[in-house]
C-alpha cells in the first residue's frame, strides 16, 4: 500500500472504533460529549465564526460541484491520458479518500457519537409516566402563555409578527441564562448565520441546520420571522452536544421562554403550541378540543406558520426540483439518519418534545 493512503485509511479506522465504542458504550460517549466536545466546539464555531457566511454551505455547494463537474471530469481525463492514467487514477482515489474521511471525521465527532451518551432529560430530570389531564393542564397553560404573548409582540399592517429585538444577542443570552441550571449549555456562542440558497431549505421544510462540518447553527432565511428565535435556540443546543431533535427542541423551549425579550417567549410558546396540540388531537383527547377555542385570532394568524403567504409563487423560477420531490428525499434523509444512529422512530421523535415538557411541567414526585 502506498504511503498517501495510510494516513487518510488509519483516520477512517479510528473513526470506526470511535463508532463502535460509543455504541458499546454510555460512558464513553458521555465523557466525550461534557469533556471533548466542548473543546471542539467552542474553538471550531469561533473560527467559522469569524466569517459572515455560513462555511457549510460553501462546503455543500463544492460538494456538488465536484460531483457535478470532478466525476465526469475525471472520466475524461482517464480516456484522454492514456500514458499517466494510473497516475490520474491515483490521484482522483486519493482526493475522494480525503473527502470521505473528512465527512466521516466531522460527522463521528461532531454528530454520530452523540446520539448514544446518557440523553439530556436523564441527566437533568426524572422522566415518568403523564395522565390525559395534565396532557390537557400542559396545553392549557400552553394557550394561554401564547394568548398573552401575542398582544405583546410588534405586528404589521398585515398583523403579522414583526421580530424587533437583536436575534443573536438575545438568543445567545437566553443561551447562556439557561447554562445556569443546565451546565451543559455553558460555553461559546456565535452569530447563527442565515443560509443564502434558503430556497432549497423551504422546499425541504427545514427552518434550521446543524451543520457538523463547520460547527455553525443556520437558518432558513426566508421563513416567517416568528419561528426565528426558537429555531436559533435550537440549532445552538446542538452546538453543545444536545443532538437529539426531541431535547434540542425542549431546550429551545426553556431558552427562548425564559428570555427577556417577549419576541423570544412568544416564538418558544408558540412552537410548543403545535406540538401539544397535535398530540391532543392525535390521540383523540375530546375532552380538550374546547381549549383550540379560546386560542386568540393572533396566535392563529401566526402558529404553524412557516413560510410568507404567495412565497411559492413569488420563488416559483427558482424551483429546478419539485419541492415535493425535495421535501420526500429531505424527510427520508432525515428519518434514515435518525434510524441509523439508534432513534427508532425517526423523524417522529421530534413529536417526543412534549414528554419533556410534560416532565417539566409536572415533575415525578420521587
Amino acid at each position: 500500500m502506498k504511503k498517501r493512503y495510510i494516513i487518510p485509511l488509519c483516520i477512517l479506522s479510528l473513526m470506526a472504533i470511535l463508532n463502535a465504542v460509543s455504541w458499546l458504550s454510555t460512558s464513553f460517549a458521555d465523557f466525550y460529549v461534557l469533556h471533548i466536545f466542548p473543546f471542539l466546539t467552542n474553538t471550531f464555531s469561533f473560527i467559522s465564526g469569524l466569517f459572515p457566511f455560513s462555511i457549510g454551505e460553501i462546503m455543500i455547494i463544492i460538494a456538488i460541484l465536484l460531483i457535478v463537474i470532478g466525476i465526469p471530469l475525471s472520466i475524461i481525463l482517464l480516456i484522454v491520458r492514456r500514458k499517466s492514467r494510473r497516475k490520474t487514477a491515483g490521484i482522483v482515489t486519493l482526493i475522494s479518500l480525503w473527502i470521505v474521511t473528512f465527512v466521516v471525521t466531522t460527522e463521528t465527532l461532531n454528530c454520530f457519537i452523540m446520539y448514544h451518551c446518557t440523553p439530556f432529560s436523564e441527566r437533568y430530570f426524572d422522566s415518568s409516566e403523564h395522565t390525559r389531564s395534565q396532557l390537557i393542564e400542559l396545553y392549557e397553560i400552553i394557550i394561554d402563555e401564547s394568548n398573552e404573548l401575542a398582544d405583546q409582540v410588534a405586528r404589521d399592517d398585515n398583523g403579522c409578527f414583526v421580530l424587533t429585538d437583536d436575534v443573536d444577542e438575545y438568543a445567545k443570552a437566553a443561551m447562556k441564562a439557561a447554562s445556569s441550571q443546565y451546565s451543559q449549555l455553558s460555553g461559546y456562542y456565535p452569530d447563527a448565520k442565515p443560509i443564502i440558497n434558503s430556497y432549497f431549505m423551504s422546499q425541504a421544510g427545514l427552518l434550521g441546520i446543524y451543520f457538523p462540518f463547520s460547527l455553525e447553527s443556520n437558518y432558513n432565511a426566508d421563513m416567517c420571522e416568528v419561528n426565528l428565535p426558537n429555531t436559533i435556540c435550537h440549532e445552538y443546543a446542538h452546538l453543545k452536544g444536545v443532538i437529539q431533535e426531541d431535547e434540542a427542541g425542549f431546550i429551545a423551549f426553556i431558552a427562548s421562554t425564559g428570555s427577556d425579550s417577549a419576541d423570544f417567549r412568544y416564538s418558544g410558546y408558540l412552537n410548543a403550541l403545535e406540538y401539544v396540540h397535535n398530540q391532543i388531537y392525535e390521540n383523540e383527547i375530546t375532552e380538550a378540543y374546547y381549549l383550540t377555542d379560546t386560542i386568540s385570532d393572533e396566535v392563529k394568524h401566526d402558529w404553524f406558520s412557516f413560510l410568507p403567504e404567495d412565497y411559492w409563487e413569488e420563488n416559483e423560477e427558482k424551483e429546478i426540483i419539485s419541492t415535493e420531490t425535495v421535501d420526500t428525499i429531505s424527510s427520508a434523509a432525515t428519518d434514515t439518519s435518525l434510524k441509523i444512529n439508534g432513534v427508532e422512530d425517526g423523524i417522529e421523535s421530534y413529536s417526543r418534545i412534549v414528554n419533556l415538557l410534560l416532565d417539566y411541567y409536572f415533575p415525578s414526585e420521587s
